[in-house]
């Protein structure tokens, strides 16, 4: 092979493979790796191929958020795993409320909205998906909840005090006071489930002395495209894996001013032969702001770029499942979605 034809080649690759970020724009945006685009490149589909190229390593783990990355597949396949994770993986969440008393300055339709926003720990897998004709609910598709509170003062609060919090007694309302109340078997059932809200210090309302909630609810199951409070996720979001490369030595002063156009951690100065020469050491970290190509005597030296098949997701749970849960069940559904739609095909294939 030339000198010419692997620099031509060497040009292809970085089409195929990196979005780079320029001064004036971003190039390379489109997908182009499909077959017969590129003379010499072979980019037909190949299930072992990908099996092979395809990874999924999970970088930090907590109670409500999973970092992880998602190699080795397309911009549409990473979409379409985000958007599952955001509308079409199943919650409970109020859905109707039975507001027999309200005397707070809260009107009914707001305090009834801020009800259904309340994420409610309950394993949706436990669950069917209720009727729309029933009004009443069973068991198997509905949780009940009430929230009854009243406000009244405090015999023992100081004569001088202005201060509600001693003033009053209950005046304040938080997702806390609301209360799971079984349908037929559901205290055997879930007696070890802990169903209600996950966070009980969600402020509803605010009561003076004399007024009072009484409230009933009933919880559901849902998606997030039906209605946002299905949603299990409070972001969902991916981004490519940034790359940094530096095309010459940069020491002294400039690596200073290269380190500072970065997030902290991304360039650091290492020390060769008594000199401070600049370095690239987590380019993860990198926000991609292009800072650097603000700077004339800098922009030249450096490259900045981003793996087009590299997505570090992020996915931050409301609290109602734990995030490899929903990240699961996104699995899941993706996968129905391509059976029913090679059904759909085969269904075509034989009219």
């Amino acid at each position: 092979m030339t000198e010419n034809m692997a620099a031509s080649r060497s040009n292809v690759d970085e089409i195929r493979d990196r979005v780079i970020l320029g001064e004036f724009g971003v190039k390379n945006v489109h997908t182009t790796d499909f077959p017969g685009n590129y003379p010499g490149y072979d980019d037909t589909w190949d299930l072992e191929k990908f099996k092979e190229n395809f990874k999924i390593n999970i970088i930090h783990s907590d109670e409500t958020t999973l970092e992880f990355d998602m190699i080795g597949t397309d911009a549409a396949i990473a979409n379409a795993f985000r958007r599952i994770l955001l509308a079409e993986v199943p919650t409970m969440a109020i859905e109707k409320a039975f507001i027999y008393n309200n005397t707070s300055i809260i009107q009914d339709e707001i305090l009834a909205q801020r009800l259904g926003l309340v994420p409610i720990k309950a394993d949706p897998r436990l669950f069917e998906y209720r009727n729309p004709e029933d009004q009443e609910g069973t068991e198997i598709d509905t949780i009940q909840l009430q929230l009854k509170v009243k406000c009244s003062r405090n015999p023992r609060a100081p004569k001088d005090s202005s201060d509600p919090k001693e003033l009053y007694l209950n005046h304040m309302v938080y997702s806390g006071d609301i209360k799971w109340i079984p349908v037929g078997n559901q205290a055997d059932v879930f007696a070890d489930a802990k169903i209600g809200p996950v966070h009980d210090d969600i402020l509803l309302a605010q009561l003076r002395p004399g007024q009072e909630l009484d409230i009933v609810m009933h919880c559901v199951k849902g998606i997030g495209k039906d209605h946002a409070k299905f949603s299990p996720v409070a972001t969902a979001s991916y981004r490519l894996l940034p790359e940094i490369t530096l095309l010459e030595t940069i020491e002294g002063e400039k690596a200073e001013r290269l380190k500072r156009c970065f997030s902290p951690g991304v360039i650091e100065l290492v020390n060769v032969n008594g000199k401070q020469v600049a370095k690239v050491v987590n380019s993860r970290l990198d926000t991609c702001s292009r800072e650097v190509l603000r700077h004339e005597d800098l922009k030249n030296a450096v490259k900045l770029g981003r793996v087009r098949d590299h997505f570090i997701f992020s996915v931050e749970s409301t609290g109602i499942l734990p995030p490899e849960v929903l990240v699961s069940e996104a699995i899941n559904v993706l996968i129905a979605k391509c059976h029913k739609f090679l059904a759909a095909l085969d269904a075509t294939d034989t009219e």
